[in-house]
């Protein structure tokens, strides 16, 4: 029965997303200086139709731009396909080689084992102590880094509950964890300036627009956003563990039993050491890479050392060191090959999930290019004659619609330099409108493609995209009342 409805929602969904791109391309006037953001308006929705009802397989729709948008003259072939490759999918594909590595080598189950002592083993425990871990490190690094970095424990922790209960019955609690790595990755990112990239656009344009006005310090900006991540953290695992995805008290494992495992395991190879050290280095790189400005303290980022800092990324660390278990001798006469990793690992690379993103890359850049995300920024400008909290609220709420299908930091950069003029014309404090704004635009948790973290958990396969549509909606909603809330009561 359940495969029938699956079927049907299928079959639905096709004709429903072909259905409402021609409508949309047909009957709907932008004006004639946006015809392009029409075309591209018209794939976006029949592209968000296929995803959320999987009418096609994920990838397939996200290959859709690179034959509308030339066929329809949005946007050109050449634009388009660049879009599906660029440092964010190197930093995907680095990440991924070193998590194959620590699964070729069973270091995945030694971390595994060590979280779920230190955790504990109930379910809830252990998924808030991932997102209370996650949070914290994406509060400095990048919330894709971030999210590559616990990803690999996450789902070797889960593996092993489900070595215990079965799959069907570790369902809920898979799909609980996998999200909660990915929401708790792009909320953690909103609390400090150097959490995310929106945060820095936010203080680029505020410093810009306002020079007269007094700079937004790290602390000042700590204070107002990290307890709006706090709440937000404990407020998404209550509605992914106790709401949406209640997870059962028996799959708790027998301390004893982790204690065995651990024995079974016996001492940490060569290879383990090896793999463990990339990934620690690998960390340690992604985030002592810039300069981290810490209120009073300052930390110099090791990228300064190079002629050319900014032409070093978080992909550059991450396919850097991941080439380097391709190069390490292995000294297991048991490995396969004689190195820690060999070649054949590229096929285990979820390749479908780095063209679902690249998909989303190339959509972002239709709305950008078309000028479409222009033109729905503009339409806050109509928000003027509104009660401030009505604006602040369909401003949040805005945001974290558009983010989830274009780059939170393209949607930063286009949103916050009208919404600077919008403050002016309104006579009122800019923060009011652009704080919001900005940490909403860190939400967009209904899609694979609405934040980096979402495509990497997904690739777990342990996901439907109704699943996320289920989790995402209600967070989503929820980050847009308590942001709103926040600014309108301690911004004013």
């Amino acid at each position: 029965m359940a495969e029938e409805k699956g079927n049907l929602l299928q079959k639905v969904g096709l004709i429903l997303g072909i259905v409402s791109a021609v409508i949309i391309a047909l009957f709907v006037n932008l004006g004639p200086e946006y015809y392009n953001a029409k075309l591209v308006a018209a794939v976006a929705a029949l592209m968000s139709i296929w995803w959320i009802t999987e009418a096609v397989p994920l990838a397939i729709t996200a290959l859709v731009p690179l034959i509308l948008f030339p066929l329809t003259g949005a946007v050109s072939g050449k634009t388009t396909s660049e879009a599906y490759m660029n440092s964010t999918i190197f930093l995907f594909m680095g990440g991924f080689l070193i998590a194959i590595a620590m699964e070729k080598w069973n270091l995945h189950k030694r971390v595994a084992l060590t979280v779920i002592n230190i955790f504990g083993s109930n379910p809830a425990q252990l998924i808030l102590g991932f997102m209370i871990a996650t949070g914290f490190i994406s509060m400095w690094i990048s919330n894709t880094a971030t999210a590559l970095m616990v990803f690999p424990i996450g789902l070797a922790v889960l593996t092993k509950i489900e070595e215990e209960f079965g799959k069907e019955r570790s369902k809920k609690f898979g799909t609980a964890l996998m999200l909660s790595i990915a929401y708790a990755a792009s909320i953690g990112g909103m609390g400090t300036l150097v959490g995310t990239p929106p945060n820095l656009v936010f203080a680029r344009v505020y410093k810009i627009a306002f020079p007269d006005k007094p700079m937004i310090l790290f602390a000042d900006w700590m204070k107002f956003a990290v307890p709006i991540t706090i709440i937000m953290l404990l407020a998404t695992w209550i509605i992914l563990t106790k709401i949406v995805f209640k997870t059962e008290k028996e799959l708790s494992i027998n301390r004893g039993i982790i204690k065995s495992e651990k024995e079974k395991l016996g001492k940490i190879g060569f290879e383990e050491k090896v793999v463990l050290f990339v990934f620690a280095i690998t960390s340690m790189l992604w985030i002592f890479r810039t300069d981290l400005e810490l209120g009073i303290l300052k930390i110099p980022g090791w990228a300064s050392l190079f002629p050319k800092a900014d032409f070093i990324d978080d992909g550059t660390v991450a396919i850097g060191m991941a080439v380097l278990l391709f190069l390490i001798p292995s000294k297991s006469r048991a490995g396969e090959t004689s190195f820690v990793l060999d070649f054949p690992a590229i096929s285990k690379v979820p390749w479908d999930i780095i063209l679902l993103f690249g998909g989303g890359f190339a959509l972002a850049e239709g709305f950008v290019t078309s000028g479409l995300s222009k033109l729905i920024g503009q339409q806050f400008a109509s928000f003027g004659g509104l009660p401030l909290i009505f604006i602040i609220v369909l401003i949040c709420f805005s945001v974290t619609a558009l983010s989830e299908l274009t780059s939170n930091t393209a949607t930063a950069q286009i949103v916050l330099p009208i919404l600077a003029s919008l403050a002016v014309t309104m006579k009122i404090d800019p923060r009011l409108l652009m704080i919001p704004a900005t940490l909403a635009a860190s939400f967009g948790f209904m899609l694979p493609v609405g934040t980096p973290p979402n495509a990497i958990v997904f690739s777990s396969q342990r996901l439907k995209v109704k699943d996320m549509v289920k989790g995402g909606v209600i967070v989503d909603l929820l980050s847009v009342i308590i942001i709103s809330l926040f600014s309108y009561l301690f911004l004013l």
